[in-house]
């Protein structure tokens, strides 16, 4: 009879045990909720600030206690700007320049880092450590002899001198690499014995393979070049290929107290930015995890 009793109490205390376990183990993750909740309201109250601004009146930018949510609702300070500004060539210009950029990275950057993963010769190693110790230079070393070279090219104003020094990118070959290496050798060993060379091996088995990877240096080049400032500053002279930051900062200068402008400018400079990372973001989180696998 004790037996039996001792049998019934230890199933009772493992079914009351189920649930109280449950109970313990979703506490953690509560907290990491509410931690990460935090975080990006946080986050987000920058943007929803930029925007309240960019939609007030000029008597209440600087209104005590402040306001998020403006009152009257206004779009005058976007009215104002583009009559201050062509902004429909300015915006034209960044989004060309970023595209290009984006697109010549994406050319050049995975061509060599198909070379450094998968083509064998000597001193690749050290020809590779050699491409990534340029990243060590800072950027406003190379623009004195960069500009040198875009004047003696006669690219001084023009598109291509703001593109070409930003289609070539020591990271973006890097990241391509790392991914590159995780692919199995099988498959283009495979199509080398169909009698398929490294051109249709890179064109038909790489790159279809490496689509999160790509997307994640698509989100990285285009970001880059959509916020550069210096170098479009030293380049682009005139209004006509004059790109967002640069009229921003010009905006800033000329309006300093006017930050609903400010705010509106800044509303359209970022707005692009959110189109591509939303449209890339599966494949941006996947290509981020994956190309740090394999070194």
């Amino acid at each position: 009879m004790s037996e039996l009793e001792a049998n019934l109490s230890g199933r009772t205390s493992i079914k009351d045990s189920g649930p109280r376990r449950k109970h313990e183990n979703r506490w953690p993750r509560v907290v990491s909720m509410f931690v990460l909740t935090l975080g990006a309201i946080s986050m987000l109250i920058p943007f929803i600030w930029m925007l309240s601004t960019a939609l007030k009146s000029d008597q209440f930018i600087l209104s005590m206690p402040p306001q998020f949510i403006p009152d009257p609702l206004t779009t005058e300070s976007f009215t104002r700007l583009f009559e201050l500004y062509p902004m429909f060539r300015i915006f034209g210009n960044s989004l060309f320049v970023a595209i290009a950029i984006t697109v010549g990275q994406l050319i050049t950057c995975s061509m060599a880092a198909y070379a450094f993963a998968r083509m064998r010769f000597r001193g690749s190693n050290i020809v590779f450590l050699l491409y990534l110790a340029t990243l060590m230079i800072p950027s406003q070393v190379t623009i004195t002899p960069l500009f040198i070279l875009m004047r003696n090219l006669g690219w001084v104003n023009t598109y291509q001198g703001i593109v070409a020094p930003g289609v070539f990118s020591a990271f973006g070959t890097f990241l391509l690499r790392q991914y590159f290496l995780t692919l199995p050798r099988e498959l283009e060993e495979a199509a080398f014995i169909d009698g398929a060379n490294h051109w249709t091996v890179f064109r038909h088995i790489i790159l279809p393979l490496s689509l999160p990877a790509l997307a994640t240096l698509t989100v990285f080049a285009f970001m880059e070049a959509w916020n550069s400032y210096l170098w479009p500053l030293f380049v682009a002279r005139d209004i006509e290929i004059m790109t967002l930051p640069v009229a921003l900062a010009t905006l800033h200068g000329r309006y300093l107290t006017e930050w609903n402008l400010v705010m509106a400018g800044s509303a359209i400079t970022i707005l692009p930015m959110i189109i591509v990372f939303v449209l890339a973001q599966k494949y941006f989180i996947r290509g981020v995890v994956m190309s740090g696998i394999k070194g």
